[in-house]
């Protein structure tokens, strides 16, 4: 039996034109393609015409697919195509369950490879002009999960350390959790006044960046809706975004030059027709 191989590949942060070379020329070939719900489907033009795509998404508490039947569609599909593309937001190896399925595939005798994406992580803060380490503010930066395996039986997270122990925190799929975290980092020592930001659907046209203070969380979310997907950044090197916020300035300065050339193209034809 002719077995194929299987990529897990990240898609990156959600704007298409951050996807990476490799995984762009994988796309174009790949017979099947398994991709999850934080993937822009913009980026699936790229493929063939007749490749099979499989919805795998995962949106908060909701599964399409638990982990156990995706990792069965993978070894299923690998003797079905020669190239199988497991499309995943960010990159596979950060809070993306790639590590899971790399072992279910190994399990199987199953060819496999990774091709890592931007993560959301560095991608949603840059994007909002947060450099996360930077020279005499942040020497340390720390990637956490907000929303662990539910089967656990204790957090392994250790707040008393992760307050204290590094200067800038992001934290993915943390904003159902958000409070109960500003709560466990005030409680083990860290200041009240740390900036925090919460960007929503970082590196699209509509991201949004909101910010406030570790102690001022529960009044931002009483007034802002902010909803997931979601990064957080916790750390002074959130103070650095007045300055150097680049993105959401970008974007709002070719709306006014869209709305702009609109209201010209408007008078222009409205000129036109009372001159006829």
């Amino acid at each position: 039996m002719k077995i194929g191989k299987v990529y897990l590949v990240g898609a990156g942060p959600g704007d298409p034109d951050l996807l990476t070379v490799k995984a762009y020329n994988l796309i174009k070939k790949a017979g099947c393609i398994v991709y999850d719900h934080l993937v822009n489907t913009e980026i699936l033009s790229n493929a063939l015409p007749d490749v099979e795509l499989i919805y795998a998404g995962k949106q908060g508490h909701k599964c399409a697919m638990k982990q156990e039947t995706i990792n069965a569609i993978l070894v299923t599909k690998a003797t079905e195509h020669d190239i199988v593309v497991r499309l995943k937001g960010g990159d596979p190896f950060i809070f993306g369950r790639g590590g899971e399925e790399a072992e279910a595939l190994i399990s199987a005798g199953i060819p496999w490879e990774v091709v890592p994406g931007i993560s959301a992580g560095a991608a949603a803060a840059a994007y909002a002009g947060i450099p996360i380490t930077h020279r005499g503010i942040s020497s340390s930066v720390t990637f956490i999960t907000g929303h662990e395996d539910p089967t656990k039986t204790e957090t392994q997270l250790k707040w008393q350390h992760l307050a204290h122990g590094s200067d800038t925190l992001v934290i993915f799929m943390g904003v159902a959790k958000i409070q109960d975290i500003a709560e466990q980092l005030l409680l083990h020592g860290r200041k009240a006044q740390t900036p925090v930001a919460f960007i929503q659907q970082a590196t699209y046209q509509h991201q949004i960046t909101h910010t406030c203070t570790l102690q001022e969380i529960p009044e931002l979310l009483a007034t802002n809706e902010i909803s997931s997907p979601a990064i957080i950044v916790i750390g002074e090197v959130v103070r650095l975004r007045e300055q150097l916020q680049w993105f959401e300035r970008k974007t709002t300065l070719e709306a006014i030059e869209a709305i702009n050339l609109n209201h010209t193209n408007s008078s222009l034809i409205l000129l036109n027709t009372t001159k006829t």
